[in-house]
């Protein structure tokens, strides 16, 4: 009379627990990158603030200011909140790479910090241009993964 255990063996214990871990390894970096698009509008909202800021100087002085403290910022760049991102703002550049004059256009470049350099920077101007830096230098949408 032969006695059969109930159980699992080691193997079959072994290959769920690999499942598992693949999954979980997937979840993760599905999640990271979320949290990281997410941490972007902490850069977006106070950009388009600024830009808003540029404008009504534009108005006032005929020109651009590349120092946050002319728009009444604490200083010449902005950190935001939680330290995601340092924004500044620059001279814009023309098709051929030549710096354009402060009358026509200036852009704001957010510097991510962090593990949010994973994500790029994010550059805007009063012309339109809406893109993100990526490490690599690849140039992507701001709003896109």
């Amino acid at each position: 009379m032969s006695t059969r255990r109930r159980g699992f063996t080691l193997i079959e214990l072994l290959v769920v627990l690999a499942i598992i871990s693949i999954l979980a390894s997937v979840a993760n970096s599905w999640y990271s990158s979320s949290v990281r698009r997410g941490n972007r509008g902490e850069a977006i909202s106070p950009m388009q603030t600024i830009l808003d800021a540029q404008e009504r100087y534009y108005a006032d002085n005929v020109t651009y200011t590349t120092d946050l403290s002319d728009l009444g910022y604490a200083s010449a760049t902005l950190t935001t909140t939680k330290g995601f991102y340092v924004i500044n703002a620059q001279t814009c550049d023309d098709s051929s790479g030549a710096a354009m004059a402060l009358t026509q256009c200036v852009e704001l470049y957010a510097t991510a910090q962090g593990l949010q350099t994973q994500d790029g920077d994010l550059v805007t101007n009063t012309l339109g241009r809406q893109e993100r830096v990526m490490p690599d230098g690849t140039i992507r949408e701001w709003t896109g993964n």
